[in-house]
């Protein structure tokens, strides 16, 4: 791999680079999907190819192949600097993107168990097991269960002097269970919903999580659900738990410090931020309990490696602090342009796209509480668990979510069930009423496997670290 690598970015400087880098990733994705007691799907597919970045003349220019040779490695890197020439001649602003930077190293996924190395029979027996059991539950209509796992091998290379190689693996599963009454249809998910909860962990993942010994008590909620009552409508208190929270940092936190994004130049399919550059002097954007991190060093996170697609260190870096506004994921380029350096947040989906600036582990950081606690203290409101639908503008301020699932909480204690929960509010308002997080025995590195981002769209895998946390005076329910 590297006298190709060093071929590539040869090749690009004679013909009037000013930088250049090349990823070579191989990549291995197996999913099984398991619907009422039969194998609805098998999926295995692998890919490899490369692409080739290049700086010239002030602008960008990039190309890929799925044929590694020399002379299609010639190839492709004369054209991406074609194309970058191409482009400088409408740039208004020449790229800039900092001092150099030479790192060279290399990182594996630590895994107890590889994943692709479980017989295909002993995960395929799992899920079955899992659909059968929501199966016996009268009520459920549909019950599925899923595996996703994901193996990426990854070298890459610049003119700065870089050499790094990296193994990525990743393995996900869940369960989702319908039930289906006369005038209603309700779902439960576990781990998490949208299909699965993943990390970069070996087969451990899927042990520790036990689909089979949760899938009873997911099709039981989906069935008690149909005749549960109605989340009412007013404004109250809301417990929501960690998945819950995770997926509220991603979509108004990760989306909003993304620089791109602040500076307009992913705008016409993400939209664009809030968080414009001068809030970065004191903007308050939540309470002394909101605290977030990026952190791409975090043992399991899905947003967890050791270097990023322009070969930066991974990294942990504060974007809240106590409530104060601090920090943006950045790229070497539009760190440039605030005199900083990169924190490692440009990924790219596969070897024929352009990395893209991307949420890591972006993290809530956990308070002191445990849920027993919290729940004892909150006189009057609503546990919500497990996301169900989630709306948020393109400015990442004002939001819609709901769950699948709630519960009543009447004089610290938990009580009646409710359907449909939903509820609504404003970025800096909301996180400004969190008054309280629980603590590091209840935080989980959430997986969210499908964020969707550029044009043409590529699909990133990232993680938030979260806790339960208690926001006062939310707008809840259906209003009419």
């Amino acid at each position: 791999m590297k006298e190709y690598c060093e071929r590539a970015l040869n090749v690009a400087q004679l013909k009037g680079a000013t930088y250049a880098d090349v990823r070579i990733i191989a990549r291995e994705v197996q999913g099984i999907t398991v619907k009422n007691g039969q194998v609805q799907s098998l999926t295995h597919h692998e890919s490899f190819g490369f692409g080739v970045r290049v700086l010239c003349n002030g602008a960008w220019g990039f190309a890929a192949s799925a044929t590694l040779s020399q002379p299609e490695i010639e190839r492709t890197a004369a054209l991406a600097v074609q194309l970058a020439k191409t482009a400088a001649r409408t740039h208004l602003h020449p790229v800039d993107i900092g001092r150099p930077e030479k790192h060279v190293g290399r990182y594996r996924t630590p895994v107890k168990t590889d994943p692709f190395h479980v017989p295909l029979s002993d995960k395929i027996t799992l899920l079955l097991h899992a659909s059968e059991t929501m199966q016996k539950v009268p009520g459920i209509a549909v019950a599925e269960a899923a595996l996703e796992l994901q193996k990426e091998e990854k070298t890459f290379a610049s003119t700065e002097g870089s050499f790094i190689e990296q193994e990525i693996i990743e393995t996900g599963c869940g369960i989702e269970a319908t039930a289906v009454g006369e005038n209603d249809v309700q779902n439960r998910s576990y781990p998490n919903s949208v299909g699965r909860h993943q990390g970069t962990e070996g087969w451990e993942f899927v042990e520790r999580w036990d689909l089979l010994g949760n899938s009873g008590r997911i099709a039981e909620e989906a069935v008690a659900l149909l005749t549960a009552k109605p989340c009412p409508p007013g404004v109250t208190t809301v417990i929501l738990d960690g998945s819950q929270v995770a997926l509220q940092v991603h979509e108004s936190c990760g989306h909003a410090v993304e620089l791109d994004r602040v500076l307009g130049t992913e705008a016409a399919f993400a939209g664009t931020s809030f968080l414009t550059t001068d809030k970065l002097a004191g903007f308050r954007y939540g309470s002394d309990a909101v605290s977030l991190t990026a952190d791409a060093t975090i043992p399991g996170g899905l947003g967890t490696f050791g270097f990023d697609d322009e070969g930066i260190p991974a990294q942990r870096w504060p974007l809240v602090d106590r409530g104060q506004f601090v920090g943006y994921l950045m790229s070497r380029e539009t760190a440039a342009g605030l005199g900083l350096r990169s924190n490692g947040a440009m990924r790219a989906d596969g070897w024929g796209r352009l990395p893209l600036i991307r949420m890591t582990n972006v993290n809530l950081e956990p308070g002191d509480w445990t849920l027993e606690d919290l729940i004892a203290d909150t006189d009057d409101g609503i546990l919500m668990q497990t996301n169900r639908s989630w709306s948020i503008d393109d400015k990442r301020l004002n939001f819609q979510f709901g769950t699948e699932i709630g519960w009543e909480i009447k004089n610290g204690k938990r009580g009646d069930m409710l359907k449909n929960p939903t509820y609504t509010g404003m970025t800096p308002a909301f996180w400004g009423s969190c008054d309280a997080v629980c603590n590091r025995d209840h935080w989980v590195i959430w997986g969210t496997p499908n964020c969707g981002k550029g044009q043409p769209e590529q699909v990133a895998h990232t993680g938030h670290g979260a806790a339960p946390a208690r926001f006062r005076n939310l707008r809840v329910g259906l209003m009419r």
